[in-house]
């Protein structure tokens, strides 16, 4: 059912709720935050409700000017008022107590670059009440993904240039002075004046259009329901739109001139998530029309942008080109379509109060797109991802350098630091076991009551948990905070396992599960468990004071966390691990999955024998999942890595690897069959990039082969294959080989197939390309969003090549990252490093060019260089002793 929010944005701002009955406290205006519910950067003592931009962009000039009313409750008297501001230069400020009632202007206007506030200083107090307070004033254009930013492209009708916003976490302020943290919530009346051929896009649809006399037009939208600053969004270009009506709502794509056929997939898409989503939520999506927005370019920390009603997506993450895009990338469309999606009620409707909560959005997000593309695509077997999601959580879980779910954010360069794996792939892995726990149904009842109880409002996590554990009829908030509020990876092991009566009597214990932590003291979680002997009935427990006992259906091998829905690590002692390894192949696909991560990340931190991965790469069958086979060929590629610049050894490894993945590749064959599971596309993918990377001479030879070809025979590089071939090429290139894919990537107009081309420049083993490459990258030629993309892929395979060029040049690629996230950009260059100095080198950096307490990523990443040193001189001598034996 369709609701008018315009009406109900109308009442707010007149003083009447509009909020459903029984909203919170936190829901209306200011109220959380005026009792100190909330934390803030700001002075209490003013409060918005409305903001009216009006803005007028200059692109060519990279400039633009505005104006801004903001209605406001001023809570108590005062004679300053401070809201947020970066790289903005006033004119204008004055004050009335509404419509008709004469302006009092500020006696001085003090800008704090350096905290990004302006503060309103009035010659006399002000005395509590409402006001309106009117910004004149002026801004910059930026050319990478922050504030209001352009994108330069080149499409059929010659060099173009499109405006697109980019607000979260911090940067609604570099367009609008504006309380710009996410409990402020208000509504917004945005106009633009711009080019009058142009297309203009917002939150809500355009309510007028009035043609100026310039050429030029003025588009005003409609007034959006209340919401916080990040979430509003712009767009102006060259565009085309396609729709579709479901369930009430317009759904859109919009695109550069010439690409919309490419975003139908999203379109429909969207339709089909739409509408699980307003049955999972039980409250209908309450805009209008929800477009998602195509834009060329990219930013290094984000693909998509889940602005209320206007989804925002670099091209690579809403199209789908016939000529180069593979099944992972029509998965990948998919899953960014159902994350945004599910934005549009946890993190839009209902938004965190502060940072502290992100995870509330983002790991929700996270888990309904796995949820979701589960359902409405059981082809895929996405299923199986669950493990993936839990290991990339787990790994930077378990470095002494971790954080909590819910951690406590301090600065605007900490906010940007709490969007990493932690917040998203955590969040979602917790959320994941907690619905395990108390059931789908229960889960679900607790989160629609959340839905209505908040919506329009700001929450913090326990908000949700009280409802899951009314819903429930069960407590799980002393779970839920152990392992939100609490950092670090519990480990479950089998102190004893006793057949009897045809039945096992396992004794479980709990401890932790610590990378670079060695001697340090378990903490202690409520941890819930499910166990079970292999074939057998599972059974749940909750360990609880780091001991538990049950008693599981049969007798042989015992497998813990079946169902792999647990976020902790499984350690089997030797017998049991021996026992399990037998029984491998008699598992399903997902634990299959489960006990390979557990048995290589325990084998890497010394809890178990390293080698214990490649006992159950020996026992894989043939016929395992092909996601299996997936993680199987990752694995390889990660031990490959762990033995650059050990010839001999690597050597070694790599005739085991090659000889064990030699026979799935040739059954899964180059190209496709007819009627074969798609997610084989995906396997084929991952064997020829694997194979590659360890040297297998056949697999380079016939990707050359393939390439070679591609004008003559187009079928010996279909799309699925493209890409990867391509890879595959560009990774032995010689100088020639470099040259010819630079001369394709210079001809070449589409900005998708461009992109990839220069980021396989950068993808070479060789030292000298590298070098080369890292010189292109700071020149015009790769476009400016592309830049930074050519650093990262040096970095993958030369990192401290890519880092000490990237400090050499500070100025240069400082200007190719989004502002708000270059306190992460040189932590990811320099962190796949091995080499001891790079970690002085990482302390140096932040030390000279980073603001306090914004050094998250740099001792994560100093971390990360001290455990793969750690690794190479402890653990890869149990794999050589392994594969001398074998």
């Amino acid at each position: 059912m369709h609701r008018k929010l315009i009406s109900a944005a109308v009442l707010t701002l007149i003083g009447l709720s509009a909020l459903p009955v029984g909203a919170s406290a936190a829901a209306r205006p200011g109220a959380a935050l005026a009792q100190g519910q909330i934390t803030t950067q700001l002075p209490r003592n003013a409060v918005p409700s409305h903001y009216a931009v009006s803005l007028t962009p200059d692109a060519a000039a990279a400039t633009f000017s505005a104006s801004v009313t903001i209605a406001l409750d001023l809570r108590q008297r005062s004679s300053s008022i401070t809201l947020n501001a970066a790289d903005l230069a006033f004119s204008r400020a004055a004050i009335s107590a509404g419509p008709g009632q004469p302006a009092r202007p500020a006696s001085r206007i003090a800008v704090d670059e350096d905290r990004q506030t302006v503060t309103l200083h009035f010659a006399a107090p002000l005395a509590a009440g409402n006001y309106q307070l009117k910004l004149d004033y002026s801004g910059k254009i930026g050319s990478q993904a922050s504030g209001l930013f352009s994108l330069d492209y080149d499409n059929a009708q010659g060099r173009q240039r499109a405006l697109y916003t980019q607000f979260e976490n911090s940067d609604a302020r570099r367009m609008i002075p504006s309380w710009d943290e996410p409990g402020y919530k208000a509504t917004f009346a945005l106009e633009v004046t711009l080019p009058g051929q142009q297309m203009a896009v917002s939150n809500m649809p355009i309510s007028s259009s009035t043609d100026l006399a310039d050429g030029r037009k003025r588009v005003r939208f409609a007034t959006t329901p209340r919401m916080s600053t990040y979430l509003l969004f712009f767009a102006a270009g060259d565009f085309e739109r396609a729709t579709v009506s479901e369930s009430g709502v317009e759904l859109g794509v919009i695109t550069q001139r010439g690409a919309l056929p490419q975003a139908r997939f999203a379109l429909d898409a969207s339709a089909a998530i739409l509408r699980e989503f307003n049955d999972y939520f039980g409250v209908p999506y309450p805009l209008p029309k929800l477009d998602n927005i195509a834009a060329p370019g990219r930013s290094q920390f984000f693909d998509a942008m889940e602005n209320w009603g206007a989804i925002f997506s670099f091209e690579q993450a809403l199209l789908l080109d016939p000529r180069i895009s593979t099944q992972s990338d029509k998965e990948a469309v998919f899953l960014t379509a159902a994350h945004e999606m599910a934005h549009q009620w946890f993190g839009d409707l209902v938004t965190m109060a502060w940072w502290d909560d992100l995870w509330l959005n983002e790991g929700f997000a996270s888990w309904m797109e796995s949820r979701t593309t589960a359902r409405l695509h059981p082809e895929w077997n996405s299923t199986l991802a669950a493990v993936d999601v839990r290991e990339r959580a787990m790994e930077r879980d378990a470095m002494a350098t971790t954080h909590p779910v819910v951690q406590h954010v301090a600065t605007v360069e900490q906010a940007s630091q709490a969007f990493d794996s932690i917040t998203y792939a955590k969040g979602e892995a917790v959320i994941r076991m907690l619905e395990n726990h108390v059931g789908e149904n229960a889960w679900r009842e607790g989160v629609r009551a959340y839905m209505r109880q908040h919506a329009y409002g700001s929450t913090v996590s326990d908000d949700l948990w009280r409802l899951v554990e009314k819903a429930a009829k069960q407590p799980i908030t002393a779970i839920a905070h152990d392992f939100t509020l609490r950092a670090g990876v519990p480990l479950i092991s089998i102190s004893e396992a006793v057949c009897r009566n045809g039945s096992t009597r396992l004794k479980l214990v709990q401890g932790e599960y610590a990378k670079d932590q060695p001697g340090k003291k378990p903490g202690s979680w409520r941890v819930p468990v499910v166990a079970q002997t292999v074939g057998g009935t599972p059974v749940r427990t909750v360990v609880a004071g780091g001991r538990a006992s049950l008693t599981v259906p049969g007798c042989g091998a015992v497998l813990l966390n079946a169902g792999q829905a647990g976020y902790y690590r499984t350690l089997y002692q030797p017998t049991l691990f021996k026992a399990l390894a037998a029984d491998f192949g008699k598992l399903a696909a997902i634990d299959q999955l489960g006990v390979m991560a557990d048995s290589w990340s325990l084998g890497l931190a010394g809890m178990q024998d390293a080698s214990s991965f490649l006992t159950l790469a020996q026992a894989t069958p043939l016929s395992a999942d092909s996601q299996v086979w997936g993680r199987t060929a990752a694995t390889f590629s990660a031990i490959n890595r762990q033995y650059q610049g050990d010839e001999a050894r690597r050597q070694r490894f790599t005739a085991f690897a090659i000889a064990r993945l030699t026979p799935v590749m040739a059954q899964t064959g180059w190209i496709a069959k007819e009627g074969e599971a798609q997610p084989l596309a995906n396997l084929r993918e991952e064997l020829i990039s694997t194979l590659s990377a360890l040297g297998d001479p056949a697999v380079i030879a016939e990707a050359r082969r393939r390439y070679a070809l591609r004008a003559s025979d187009p079928a010996a590089l279909p799309a699925a294959l493209r890409r990867v071939i391509l890879a595959v090429v560009a990774r032995h290139a010689d100088s020639a080989g470099w040259d010819e894919l630079r001369a394709e990537a210079k001809a070449e107009k589409s900005a998708l197939i461009r992109r990839e081309l220069y980021d396989l420049l950068a993808s070479v083993d060789d030292a000298a390309l590298a070098r080369r490459a890292l010189e292109l990258s700071i020149s015009e030629e790769p476009g400016a969003t592309n830049s930074a993309a050519m650093l990262n892929a040096v970095a993958l395979r030369h990192p401290d090549l890519a880092f000490d060029f990237a400090l050499a040049h500070l100025e240069q690629v400082n200007a190719m990252v989004d502002a708000s996230s270059r306190s992460r950009y040189f932590p990811g260059l320099g962190g796949g490093s091995a080499d001891p100095a790079m970690r002085d080198k990482l302390r140096a950096y932040a030390k000279a060019h980073l603001p306090a307490g914004a050094d998250g990523d740099v001792k994560t990443a100093i971390a990360s260089i001290g455990y793969r040193i750690q690794v190479r001189q402890q653990r890869l001598p149990q794999i050589d002793a392994w594969l001398a034996a074998h």
